[in-house]
């Protein structure tokens, strides 16, 4: 196999990996099934496909997790990060993208790097030799997931995950909806009205409710059991928890004014998030879904300002696929029993875009100083990557080890002179400062 780093899978993990790699002298092949073989949730064959969601969450580097990490990233010249940028979407506070510009723009970069090249061969077994990284995601292949398995000698370890479904802007009734970003978040007047809002009133939410739980679901197959990540629930098993949970969670009230009648405040408001640049898709946010389609047209049209709504996508359910990687994998990403592989991405435990890509593309640059002849550390824990390194290598408890996004709790405590003791807010600045330090630090060395 000589010099070349192989990646297995071109999704977010994938991409970043092969684009760090190839930008510091190794030569890449991906190996992307897509679109020979395909999934039921991926569109077409470009690398990146963004399937779940258009949204990077919040870009907040100061208070907030996910946001340190996007910074991260880009201190870092991740291709993911650069081209969410380059094709980014008014979304307040939040980071989000034209899923398809931004698929393009990655497939575009990649496939112009004079060091990567392109497989569509499906890789259906664990390489014997040479230097791989498998970063298949969530939706890997049968075939592969079999051969994890019989390498790693556990059970595979899964959770069911659920897709939102996307309206035709143009079918939502803006005598009803209305145009704002919770808390007017956003820097500019189209970011402050990034959001479609629909209002409900009590007996309305309660339809809805009541409509929501009686709806025909998706059947698991015999023996499967439906252990959800809890960032990306259904909104029926939401619901199933508490008539109020969906309306103190996707569907809460606040920081929110009807401009429709300012005076009075909705029970309970779904928001649509724009999901390209055309402004002519949005998608309902966190309105994942198990529920069959004809079900979902009905119960979805019961929402105010959708009565009319016409769907580009309907929302799904999919079985997610991870390793137990607090007992497989060592501080470098690497499979203990076969040290010549790395894993990246959703398949590590990690959860989300963000975090996905984060892991590939430290296992893209882990790859490359192998390769190189020489070492490079895993960033300290003090960093959002190396927290989210941390916790999937053996900060997590393997016997209850499930997908996990970034957050303050990886992170080790902060100390009093950093803001310990302080509030929140002012403790999540000390968290990020210190990492942003420590980050930069971890660069630097690399020379």
């Amino acid at each position: 196999m000589g010099k070349t780093l192989h990646i297995v899978g071109g999704g977010m993990a994938g991409s970043e990996a092969a684009w760090q790699a190839a930008e510091r002298g190794i030569e890449v092949v991906i190996h992307e099934m897509r679109p020979k073989v395909g999934t039921f949730a991926h569109k077409t064959g470009d690398l990146a496909e963004m399937v779940c969601s258009n949204s990077f969450r919040s870009d907040d580097d100061e208070r907030n997790a996910v946001g340190l990490l996007h910074w991260e990233m880009r201190a870092a010249g991740g291709l993911i990060m650069a081209m969410a940028d380059a094709n980014a979407l008014p979304a307040g506070g939040a980071l989000a993208v034209d899923r398809e510009a931004f698929s393009r723009a990655v497939t575009d970069r990649l496939r112009a790097h004079p060091l990567i090249s392109l497989s569509e061969q499906e890789v259906t077994e664990l390489p014997s030799d040479g230097h791989w990284i498998v970063a298949t995601g969530p939706l890997t292949s049968g075939r592969l997931a079999e051969a994890i398995r019989a390498e790693t000698g556990t059970e595979q370890l899964a959770f069911f995950d659920a897709i939102a479904p996307i309206v035709h802007a143009e079918t939502v009734d803006m005598t009803v909806a209305w145009r704002q970003s919770r808390y007017d978040k956003g820097e500019t007047e189209e970011e402050r009205t990034a959001y479609l809002n629909c209002p409900m009133t009590k007996p309305e939410y309660e339809a809805f409710i009541d409509a929501l739980l009686a709806a025909e679901k998706t059947e698991f197959h015999e023996g499967e059991t439906a252990g959800y990540f809890d960032g990306c629930l259904p909104i029926e098993v939401m619901a199933e928890r508490g008539r109020d949970t969906l309306r103190h969670g996707p569907m809460k009230p606040v920081g929110l004014t009807n401009a429709h009648d300012p005076g009075h405040k909705p029970y309970a408001v779904v928001q649509l998030r724009r999901d390209n640049a055309l402004g002519t898709l949005y998608n309902i946010v966190g309105f994942q879904t198990k529920m069959k389609y004809g079900a979902q047209t009905q119960v979805f049209r019961m929402i105010p300002g959708l009565q009319e709504a016409s769907f580009a996508r309907l929302g799904g359910i999919h079985r997610n696929t991870f390793i137990n990687s607090p007992r497989l994998l060592d501080r470098q990403l690497r499979l203990r029993a076969r040290p010549h592989i790395r894993f990246a991405g959703q398949i590590t435990g990690v959860e989300g875009y963000v975090e996905s890509a984060a892991m590939g593309l430290l296992a893209g640059r882990l790859a490359a100083a192998d390769l190189l002849g020489g070492g490079l550390e895993a960033p300290p824990p003090e960093t959002a990557m190396g927290a989210l390194v941390h916790h999937i290598t053996g900060g997590a408890d393997a016997k209850t080890f499930q997908p996990m996004n970034v957050n303050f709790g990886l992170f080790p405590p902060l100390d009093e002179a950093r803001g310990g003791r302080k509030g929140r807010k002012d403790r999540y600045k000390g968290y990020t400062d210190r990492a942003k330090e420590a980050f930069q630090q971890w660069l630097l060395g690399q020379g």
